[in-house]
């Protein structure tokens, strides 16, 4: 039986306060699935909604939330292919199916798309809506612990590295902020083939844990012989590929004065700070590209899915922590002051 009602984090924008509160249980439209939460992360994102950041793109109150894994429990009119009970997680955003590509049924190339927990409803509930069309089905042997953070925590660095950088085998990487995001694009970009992996991050907990997690070299980005050690460990060549996983100024142009010629950077965390990339003399001499990235395309989720189902991926060090959707704002607090150095918390409704 569903209930009638459900526990739900509600926050308000306008006035930046949040709590947890009694709530409809939504009812599926005809081409949507209603999902029983199992776990939804707490993304940086999350935090950057909170205080006012970045605005949501909805309504005055909205549910955060948008890392999620459950099960069906109800379907919509006009959903096939799915079943009550089946495993899923659910993409962290839709279509609009209005702009010229969803006319053209290009939905991944949506260019106004709406973004779960900042649009719509989110995940820290007991219940939420999803598309059927962005549904991935999880494998029984793939805990749903590791599945919530999929979709995002380890689907946005994928499709940095597969797509947005085009990472070929043998080059070489360099990871700033080797946290949620980074940590990800560390084991990724290892999977993929690249070396030497350089994980550079101020924490010296966060810089452990990328060398055990696959880099081959872990430094502080205070350190003033930075270059030297890079250049030494990709013989005097400097990087192919920059990942900015912070994306502030001091990250970004520091990753980006790492390339080598023709290097790539890439950049997927995200603030509202402004950065420079020099004179565009020497952007054309050198040919370095800065590449913007976001999200992944929902094929992204069943690949990752797999890659962890057969044990080419593991997450399991992914998961620092899982707090009860009650005690949402200690999983935030525990987060935002980085205790732990926390890879993702999750929050169990």
């Amino acid at each position: 039986m569903i209930p009638a009602t459900m526990r739900a984090q509600r926050l308000d924008t306008k006035t930046l306060t949040f709590e947890v509160t009694d709530v409809p249980t939504p009812t599926p439209g005809r081409d949507e699935v209603l999902i029983e939460v199992a776990y939804c992360g707490i993304c940086h994102s999350d935090l950057s909604l909170l205080d006012g950041t970045f605005p949501a793109m909805g309504p005055e109150v909205i549910t955060q939330g948008h890392e999620a894994s459950g099960t069906i429990a109800a379907l919509g009119d006009e959903v096939v292919g799915w079943e009550v009970g089946d495993r899923v997680v659910p993409a962290a955003g839709r279509p609009c199916g209005t702009c010229p590509q969803c006319r053209r049924a290009q939905y991944s190339a949506c260019t106004r798309l709406q973004l779960m927990a900042f649009a719509y409803d989110g995940a820290w509930a007991q219940y939420t809506i999803a598309q059927a069309q962005g549904l991935t089905r999880i494998p029984d042997n793939v805990s749903m612990q590791q599945a919530a953070i999929l979709a995002d925590a380890v689907s946005t660095p994928y499709g940095a590295v597969v797509g947005t950088a085009e990472l070929r085998v043998g080059e070489s990487v360099g990871v700033w902020g080797a946290g949620g995001v980074g940590t990800h694009v560390v084991q990724l970009a290892r999977l993929v083939g690249a070396t030497p992996i350089v994980a550079v991050d101020l924490d010296e907990t966060v810089r452990a844990r990328a060398l055990e997690l696959g880099a081959d070299l872990a430094l502080d980005s205070r350190d003033p012989d930075l270059a030297a050690k890079i250049s030494e460990v990709t013989g005097g060549e400097m990087l192919d590929v920059a990942f900015d996983a912070v994306g502030l100024k001091v990250t970004f142009e520091q990753a980006f004065a790492m390339l080598g010629g023709g290097g790539r950077l890439v950049g997927v965390g995200m603030s509202a700070e402004e950065v420079a990339l020099g004179s565009t003399m020497l952007l054309g001499l050198s040919r370095k590209q800065a590449r913007g990235h976001l999200g992944y395309d929902v094929s992204d989720i069943a690949t990752l899915a797999k890659l962890v189902s057969t044990g080419r991926l593991d997450l399991s060090r992914s998961i620092s922590g899982v707090v009860p959707l009650e005690q949402v704002g200690e999983g935030i607090r525990r987060l935002k002051e980085r205790e732990g150095s926390p890879v993702r918390i999750l929050v169990q409704p």
